[in-house]
């Protein structure tokens, strides 16, 4: 392990050890004091922030995209103080940090035993989403979860987020869907954050107008199972309670080869997600590059020209 990765790796254990301890209140303007300090020294994650925002809120000056980079910053690091605390709640205090809308349509398609998968973009904290429902719900469900260098970290994440009742199967490897796709069959619930490609065979949608690549996975399970699939929203306001969206069912196709279907109902979450993100972008959580023009010069005609 590099001098890098054990820095990493100690920064997060102190945050899981020490932040945990601390009083609410504290929690939070810890949170806020981290956030606007790393908002003013405007790193490369807070400029990728705004230049991702600008494609939410076209025409937004660049007052209005400083303003929604420092909410942003505050609801990430929200995020952060509110996970490093989450293995402390009570089952109450679980219960009552959430208040999902339109919950029927995961209650009725849990209710149906063919299974569901939920699809969420980076908004708000969908760990406390998670624990919501492994704990209101009383369902467990099944994730994915990247490989984080250093090995130790990403071994902390798999135990934070296991402790939070959720199974953890690690991205690479190979046999994640097929284990997915197993616990669809047997009426499970299965929950994957969709909106960025982690992999060489992603489908291509528009996004805000622009051409970006979105995981096929679940529309791939959802054909292949007959589950449910649902996309959802998160978001904070005022309150210390987070509020969500479960959006109507992404269909699959009647006609169309596999790779139409996909295409299509790709589409589908990419638009529901597109909804939620506009509606609230201070919570939508993306700091890295996501659309084609930034990861591949070459797709964009202005670039190209210089």
């Amino acid at each position: 392990m590099t001098f890098r990765d054990q820095l990493t790796d100690g920064l997060y254990g102190l945050g899981w050890s020490t932040v945990k301890k601390l009083p609410e209140p504290a929690a939070v303007r810890l949170g806020r004091s981290i956030a606007d300090l790393a908002w003013k020294r405007r790193g490369k994650g807070v400029q990728r922030l705004e230049a991702n925002y600008a494609r939410v809120v076209p025409g937004a000056s660049p007052e209005r995209l400083a303003e929604l980079s420092r909410a942003g910053m505050r609801s990430y690091l929200r995020y952060w103080m509110e996970s490093f605390r989450l293995p402390t709640w009570s089952a109450e205090r679980v219960r009552t940090g959430f208040e999902p809308k339109d919950l029927h349509y995961l209650t009725d398609g849990i209710a149906a035993g063919k299974g569901v998968i939920l699809a969420l973009p980076h908004m708000a904290n969908w760990d406390l989403a998670g624990a919501w429902v492994t704990t209101a719900l009383e369902t467990p469900f099944t994730t994915v979860a990247e490989r984080l260098k250093p090995e130790s970290l990403y071994d902390r994440f798999v135990a934070y987020r296991e402790g939070l009742g959720m199974e953890v199967l690690p991205h690479s490897g190979g046999t994640a869907f097929g284990t997915l796709a197993r616990r669809l069959r047997d009426g499970g619930l299965v929950c994957l954050v969709a909106e960025r490609d982690l992999s060489s065979s992603g489908v291509e949608v528009r996004f805000f107008g622009e051409a970006t690549r979105m995981p096929a996975g679940p529309a791939l399970l959802a054909q292949q199972t007959g589950a449910l699939l649902l996309p959802v929203t998160l978001w904070y306001d005022d309150s210390p309670v987070m509020q969500g969206r479960v959006h109507p069912p992404v269909e699959v196709p009647e006609t169309g080869s596999r790779a139409e279907k996909t295409s299509f109902m790709t589409q589908a979450l990419a638009d529901a997600f597109a909804t939620g993100i506009a509606d609230h972008p201070e919570d939508w959580h993306m700091l890295q590059r996501l659309w084609l023009k930034d990861l591949d010069p070459a797709r964009d005609p202005a670039k190209g020209a210089s």
